[in-house]
């Protein structure tokens, strides 16, 4: 009966490991042909204090010349004058499930000589894809999180005062295709980070969960799954339960290292082979000490000859300070043992990464070493 509970004891944890390591398949990845699309355009902003291009800027006053043309008002490129204009560009990403009358978020960024957004406001823009079409069109008061104040050659400025954002600033003209969002027969699963145990996982999962032959694993990042005839007039129904579908991923050994930050990011489960380290710090220090010396016989001075002169003696001390230095030896343990047994010998976090490096170089770290 002890033996009994001890085992049941020691399988809870083991389920509840495997609880936590299932990951559902729509945090793994997409269906494919369903991204967002990229838009651009091209337009003005108004209302600056001052801060917009610079008046001989040709591009700002040809098209500050377009839009006056537009209202009836014919007024010639050189002829405009103003600094409370800018030339921006205009950035949105447009959905896949967008419909018309869907808002979006719009980026601005300036594209001239101007010194400041602050205040200012974008005038009508349409923004195209990459196949030229207009998909939307975006206006509104930018809000930007910084600022450019400049007086007497005196500059203070803080984050990036040329670029601005306008919340739901793009109105939606033209939805994306709904055919490109549901295929009828069948659609194509792709992972995020592609990998054959992963993809394998994946389609025995679907096929446990919604029957033989559904899903095939076509290659590491793909997974074609076909929809039953009884679920093609209800595929929403049949995604979703795809996308519910619990897999463990596998996971590639990996260790990132940060240099400029200090910052180290492994996995726990990442091995290391048996190895014998040594750490130390050998510190040198030579101080240099002046002393005056001047003539005389037992501390007392005497009358000098008129050669003799007061000279100076430089002495050089050196010093040699090996450290305490770091000791340690890993059999099979894993790199979180190892940074954890560093951190307890008050290694310092810049120390651990050249150690982590050195491990790599003599073969003993099983995973990628990603150096940022």
């Amino acid at each position: 009966m002890a033996l009994a509970i001890a085992a049941a004891a020691e399988a809870q944890p083991s389920r509840m490991r495997d609880a936590d390591a299932a990951i559902r398949v729509k945090d793994l990845g997409r269906l494919q042909g369903w991204r967002e699309n990229a838009l651009v355009g091209y337009g003005i902003v108004t209302g600056l204090a001052g801060t917009g291009d610079a008046p001989g800027n040709r591009t700002t006053r040809q098209a500050l010349a377009n839009v006056f043309s537009q209202f009836n008002l014919t007024v010639a490129p050189e002829q405009v004058q103003s600094r409370n204009v800018a030339v921006v560009m205009v950035t949105a990403a447009l959905s896949p499930f967008a419909r018309e009358g869907d808002t979006l978020d719009i980026a601005v960024s300036s594209a001239g000589d101007a010194r400041s957004l602050v205040g200012g406001s974008l005038l009508l823009t349409p923004l195209k894809a990459a196949n030229g079409r207009v998909y939307a069109l975006a206006q509104g008061a930018l809000a930007v999180g910084g600022y450019r104040h400049d007086a007497l050659g005196n500059v203070v400025q803080k984050n990036h005062p040329t670029v601005g954002s306008v919340p739901g600033g793009a109105t939606v003209e033209v939805a994306v295709r709904e055919s490109a969002q549901a295929p009828p027969s069948q659609v194509t699963f792709v992972l995020h980070d592609a990998d054959y145990t992963t993809a394998s996982r994946v389609a025995a999962a679907i096929n446990r969960h919604l029957g033989a032959g559904v899903a095939e694993p076509r290659d590491g990042a793909g997974i074609d799954v076909r929809i039953p005839e009884g679920s093609r007039e209800r595929p929403v129904e049949f995604l979703a339960q795809i996308e519910s579908v619990m897999v463990e991923p596998d996971r590639r050994a990996r260790v990132v290292i940060n240099e400029r930050t200090g910052t180290l990011v492994t996995g726990g489960d990442v091995r290391i082979s048996r190895i014998a380290l040594s750490h130390g710090d050998l510190k040198l220090t030579v101080t240099a000490e002046t002393t005056a010396v001047q003539p005389g016989a037992g501390g007392v001075l005497v009358r000098p000859g008129s050669g003799v002169r007061t000279a100076l003696v430089t002495n050089a001390r050196v010093e040699v300070d090996e450290g305490q230095g770091t000791g340690y030896v890993a059999a099979g343990n894993t790199v979180a043992d190892l940074v954890q047994t560093l951190a307890r010998l008050k290694t310092h976090t810049r120390d651990i990464i050249s150690i982590l490096r050195a491990v790599k170089a003599a073969g003993a770290l099983h995973a990628d070493l990603v150096v940022q």
